[in-house]
């Protein structure tokens, strides 16, 4: 039970004022930090004698928390802490219903209120129950009949611990916000097993894929095109061109390696093996000059584009230690290069080796044989479609 008090004490009549308090903590934070979180605290007192909870409040009062909310019993506690976010709460130990323990524990096992700093105010025959609530997280203690000046130390020690912790959430908040960003940037420029990679510090990142498909793409008459606009028209295009193929290339699966000028370089079977990965090109270059021609009738343009591909095997990682890009290595890079470039506009051109992946689920027309520079002659085919 809690000893009603038939009549409250009077006050100290100001002579203990805020500044006095502030100034006579020693190790504490400048009076200007203190005062103004006084101000701005919001205090739940908790306890079953109105008459205690009214001297509280004064007491609180006159170190300059006035944001007080009361609660009767534990159970309203509870409800008016889910409700609304305090910045510490007054316990009185000895309650109906839900004491001072089962709020505390209460408190302690919700996630969304554990954060909640509890003082628990107890008599001397309830000691050992106060020690088992420091032991369960409760803040500090106050002990009954209380003493103002006690009660104004452990309030302003709970203030300042509360600082502290909310200081160290506001950085620790700060830094997992840069990491997200950092992470966010390096998924925008590089596959996510490779940046997790990096992130992870490997010194070498590269690995053999033996089973890809490389595509490049060029645009047709860009470079006349070019002379004839502003730099920032020019940007903006591309933007909204590529746009439209980035977009096709997450939603396919392909990797988007990068783009050099007006050209635009894509990969499938790396970084991860698909035994698919011609067709999933396929399926990419047709839809490419789909976005081409609505990019087109949006901007009232004639822009052309050949694309050439080739399936086989490559190396492929990261290197260096600055501006980092995942690149493809080998002989297949150079003979995809080589069927974009020996393409004509409007057409998709494949090798002998992505004609045989795709050859009976794909629409191939036979060309002729293409000198191609480094590599000789070279039967190629036109791609027109799905079968």
């Amino acid at each position: 039970m809690t000893n009603e008090t038939s009549a409250i004490p009077e006050a100290d009549g100001g002579a203990t004022t805020l500044n006095t308090i502030v100034t006579s903590l020693p190790g504490q934070v400048e009076e200007s930090v203190i005062l103004n979180a006084a101000r701005t605290m919001k205090v739940l007192v908790v306890d079953d004698s109105r008459t205690l909870r009214r001297l509280l409040v004064r007491e609180l009062n006159i170190i300059g928390i006035t944001n007080i909310t009361e609660a009767g019993d534990g159970e309203e506690a509870l409800v008016k802490a889910r409700a609304e976010r305090f910045d510490l709460m007054l316990c009185d130990m000895e309650m109906p219903n839900l004491d001072g323990m089962g709020t505390l524990n209460a408190l302690k096992t919700d996630d969304d209120l554990r954060y909640l700093p509890v003082i628990i105010v107890s008599g001397t025959e309830t000691f050992e129950k106060t020690v088992k609530c420091i032991e369960m997280g409760a803040e500090d203690y106050l002990p009954k009949p209380f003493n103002p000046t006690l009660l104004r130390a452990r309030v302003y020690s709970s203030l300042e611990k509360k600082r502290l912790r909310d200081l160290d959430k506001e950085r620790l908040d700060q830094i997992l916000h840069e990491k997200e960003k950092t992470e966010k940037l390096m998924l925008n420029i590089l596959p996510k097993s490779i940046a997790d990679k990096l992130m992870e510090k490997e010194q070498v990142i590269a690995g053999f894929y033996p089973s890809t498909t490389i595509l490049f793409s060029d645009l047709v008459s860009f470079t006349a095109m070019s002379a004839k606009m502003s730099a920032d028209d020019l940007v903006g295009l591309l933007n909204d061109l590529y746009t439209r193929f980035d977009i096709r290339s997450e939603r396919l699966g392909v990797e988007k390696i990068k783009t050099i000028g007006d050209a635009y370089m894509a990969a499938t079977g790396v970084p991860f093996e698909r035994d698919d990965h011609a067709d999933v090109m396929a399926d990419m270059a047709i839809g490419m000059f789909e976005d081409l021609l609505a990019f087109n009738k949006e901007n009232n343009l004639r822009m052309g584009m050949r694309v050439g591909m080739h399936s086989g095997p490559i190396t492929a990682g990261v290197i260096g230690k600055t501006k980092f890009c995942f690149d493809l290595w080998g002989n297949s890079v150079n003979t995809a290069s080589r069927m974009e470039s020996t393409c004509i506009p409007g057409r998709i051109q494949v090798s002998p080796s992505t004609f045989e992946a795709l050859n009976g689920r794909f629409e191939l027309e036979e060309r002729e044989i293409i000198e191609c520079k480094g590599l000789g002659g070279v039967l190629t085919h036109f791609l027109n479609g799905r079968l």
